[in-house]
């Protein structure tokens, strides 16, 4: 902390200020082939600033790649560390997320850039390997999905469905889950609204079938 002694009407009195410092993590355990650095600022536990990050592949020691975002939030650990590849609607966003978000075989990166998502939640930039250029490049569509949703969407590596989570209000929740559709863009093919009143919850289940939709209705009492 930094003190300040001000004198105010003959009496000096002290004010403690926060201490924000620069600093460097590595974070090694995040992905299978990349070792990051990520320099920024922070204040005791919580960094929200401007970061550079840089990756390199795993046994090297040149930068393979460089990113930057204008507000990149973490929380550190108890051991000053900053997590990563956590996933959680209602808590903890981690700052960097690994992961094959087109599952085209590569490893790709999410990069946290604000809180401007729905109900102030975070948004990502998204970066896809391109094999041609053999670089990280941004993906338009995939940063959009965590600015129009709660955050980071998830993957079912599985079914190869990206699955987005939202919400309006205390009662009414939607998943979404898309395909990527080679050299075009991702399409919507399931959904699941679930609406809550005071004496029941109606579920709605959507899917497209050879590009029609079926939906179907059910219904819960409370």
């Amino acid at each position: 902390m930094i003190k300040l002694f001000i004198k105010l009407f003959g009496v000096f009195s002290i004010i403690s200020l926060p201490t924000i410092y620069a600093q460097s993590f590595e974070i090694q355990d995040g992905s299978k082939q990349y070792n990051a650095f990520i320099n920024t600022t922070c204040e005791q536990e919580l960094c929200d600033a401007k970061a550079e990050i840089e990756l390199f592949k795993k046994g090297q020691k040149t930068v393979f790649q460089k990113f930057h975002s204008d507000e990149l939030t973490m929380y550190l650990d108890n051991n000053s560390k900053p997590s990563a590849n956590v996933v959680q609607i209602y808590g903890e966003q981690s700052p960097l997320i690994f992961g094959d978000f087109n599952f085209d075989g590569t490893e790709d990166v999410a990069i946290r850039n604000g809180n401007d998502g729905a109900y102030g939640g975070p948004v990502y930039d998204i970066y896809v390997f391109n094999k041609t250029k053999h670089k990280f490049v941004f993906s338009k569509e995939l940063s959009s999905l965590t600015q129009e949703n709660l955050g980071m969407f998830t993957i079912d590596e599985a079914r190869k469905r990206i699955i987005t989570f939202n919400k309006s209000g205390c009662c009414y929740h939607t998943t979404s889950e898309y395909i990527v559709v080679p050299k075009k863009d991702l399409l919507l093919v399931e959904e699941t609204i679930q609406e809550a009143t005071e004496n029941k919850v109606t579920v709605t289940s959507r899917q497209l079938i050879h590009g029609k939709w079926r939906e179907k209705v059910k219904y819960f009492n409370q």
